[in-house]
């Protein structure tokens, strides 16, 4: 059997050895045990919260040794899961890519090569890598001088043609653009740090020595593509209130605002426009610092030709090893990349479209019913993303019999856990509770929306698969209600419970607040 069906097929065995039970006592919903009654009692309770007044809930919860299902809320509901769309995108990525998959990123040249003097083009051909720093194209660079290359009498040609030129997701809205976690994809681009934020720069503003004087912006990593128009002013006293934001259509980014003398730099990540130019411009600020003079012109979007020679390469991390950021930290970018890249290995094409399509084949293969749902981008960031939260456990259920689960499982956020790159987006949640150290789930969150599906072991030693997908409610946060759930989850026992009374929700510390439709992981510096 082909493996990418044996997911599959284990659920499906799952599934029929649980029905095989069904005329068990406390086997089925027909005839539910007394834990269970209770835990569904306590999670109806936590649902009646004034919170979700009118709005949208699904939740499902299942026993992945049986197969059985402990609690249903509306699980063929469709709703937006916002970046529990994740889920699908990154196990998809492992199966069609393997977790030894690299991205490369090479410089090649053409015409003549005498004495350091190449009479042709420089080409820098972009392999998708999310994770390229400034220090790495430094290298490139140093490579190339290395090489012997001193003076290029052509032009600099930044070839981003591995993926299409459409920079932005199907149905992202406009407002975000400017902002780092819709960063415009390119198969050429640059992150300013190892959060690997491609495509964006951070921008520092740092209070003049004097009152009145413009504050000293710079940016991470340096470069020229940029332009600031800096209208900010240093204060003698007072709160610091800086705004920087990018102008659309442009790389003119705006600062406003005080800081007074003294403070703290205020820095803030902004996207840029068109990151293949980007990328361009600081590998050519690279090779004059290693003496390699570019006498032509910077030109974009040009294929590498199949006859140039090779001068430089770099490789990125293993994507199995990229799973860590990307899950951690809930990296839109990471991704939009990936969809892109399945879709180029798959069937040649680097788009949205064609990811999305594979991806979709992948996880029918793993069990998701996909005339059930619908998928639009890699990230969730589109709100035409349908997955009800049944399919969500259906594809939790199945990637356990995966070769590569141990290192998808592991780079799930963990509740609790306060390293960044430990617990992620659910480092400040249920600590002090069963669940921290526990749950390893992905987070998801838009205006309005919140979701939290992954899999957490119960007090007697099971691993349970959930889904808990919430819309439409008018409130800041619903956090806390999915931590709840998942606390009450982390203390189900089947055996020895004599009681099926309906109980108050467990006590969880409260989520930290964050900005109104946004993930921890959006708020830069990372504060919750």
């Amino acid at each position: 059997m082909h493996r990418r069906h044996c997911a599959r097929a284990l659920a499906l065995l799952t599934l029929v050895a649980a029905a095989a039970t069904a005329g068990a006592p406390g086997a089925t919903a027909e005839s539910p045990t007394p834990a269970t009654t209770r835990l569904n009692a306590t999670i109806d309770t936590i649902l009646a919260d004034a919170r979700l007044a009118g709005a949208q809930t699904s939740v499902v919860v299942v026993d992945t040794s049986t197969g059985e299902t402990l609690y249903d809320r509306n699980g063929d509901r469709r709703l937006i899961p916002a970046s529990n769309t994740k889920l699908l995108t990154s196990t998809a990525a492992l199966e069609m890519l393997g977790p030894g998959h690299r991205f490369t990123t090479d410089v090649r040249s053409t015409g003549t090569r005498r004495a350091g003097l190449l009479s042709g083009n420089l080409y820098l051909r972009g392999g998708g890598d999310p994770t390229m720093l400034a220090e790495d194209y430094d290298a490139l660079a140093a490579q190339v001088a290395a090489n012997g290359v001193r003076v290029v009498t052509g032009n600099l040609v930044a070839d981003d043609t591995r993926y299409d030129r459409t920079r932005l997701g199907p149905d992202w809205t406009w407002d975000d653009e400017p902002y780092y976690y819709a960063a415009q994809v390119s198969a050429l681009t640059v992150a300013p740090n190892t959060d690997y934020d491609a495509g964006t720069v951070i921008v520092h503003v740092a209070p003049a020595a004097r009152a009145g004087a413009a504050p000293t912006v710079s940016t991470t990593p340096p470069t020229a593509y940029v332009r600031v128009d800096n209208r900010a002013e240093t204060v003698a006293e007072g709160g610091t209130s800086i705004t920087i934001e990018r102008e659309h259509g442009s790389n003119t980014v705006v600062v406003t605002g005080q800081i007074a003398v003294g403070d703290e730099p205020a820095s803030d990540w902004v996207t840029v426009w068109e990151p293949t130019g980007y990328a361009a411009d600081v590998f050519r600020a690279a090779l004059q610092r290693h003496g390699v003079r570019v006498l032509g012109r910077t030109v974009l979007g040009q294929p590498t030709p199949e006859t140039a020679d090779p001068v430089a390469q770099h490789e990125s991390m293993s994507l199995g090893e990229l799973m860590t950021p990307f899950l951690k930290l809930s990296n839109n970018g990471h991704a939009e990349v990936l969809t892109k890249e399945i879709g180029r290995v798959v069937s040649g094409s680097g788009t949205w479209t064609a990811g999305v399509t594979a991806i979709s084949e992948y996880v029918a293969d793993a069990g998701m019913d996909t005339g059930k749902l619908r998928q639009r981008d890699g990230s969730g960031l589109s709100r035409r993303n349908l997955v009800p939260a049944t399919e969500f456990v259906d594809l939790l259920n199945a990637v356990r019999a995966e070769p590569w689960f141990t290192t998808w499982y592991s780079a799930l956020p963990i509740a609790g856990q306060p390293e960044r790159l430990v617990g992620g987006t659910l480092r400040s949640r249920m600590a002090g509770t069963p669940a921290a150290g526990n749950v390893h789930a992905k987070t998801g969150s838009l205006t309005g929306v919140s979701g939290l599906s992954g899999y957490v072991t119960s007090a007697d030693g099971r691993l349970l698969a959930f889904s808990i997908l919430l819309n439409n409610y008018l409130t800041a946060s619903v956090k806390s209600l999915e931590d709840q759930i998942a606390v009450a989850l982390a203390g189900y026992r089947e055996s020895g419970a004599t009681t099926t009374a309906r109980v108050a929700p467990p006590a969880v510390p409260e989520t930290p607040r964050t900005p109104e439709g946004v993930e921890c992981s959006w708020v830069k510096p990372i504060t919750c």
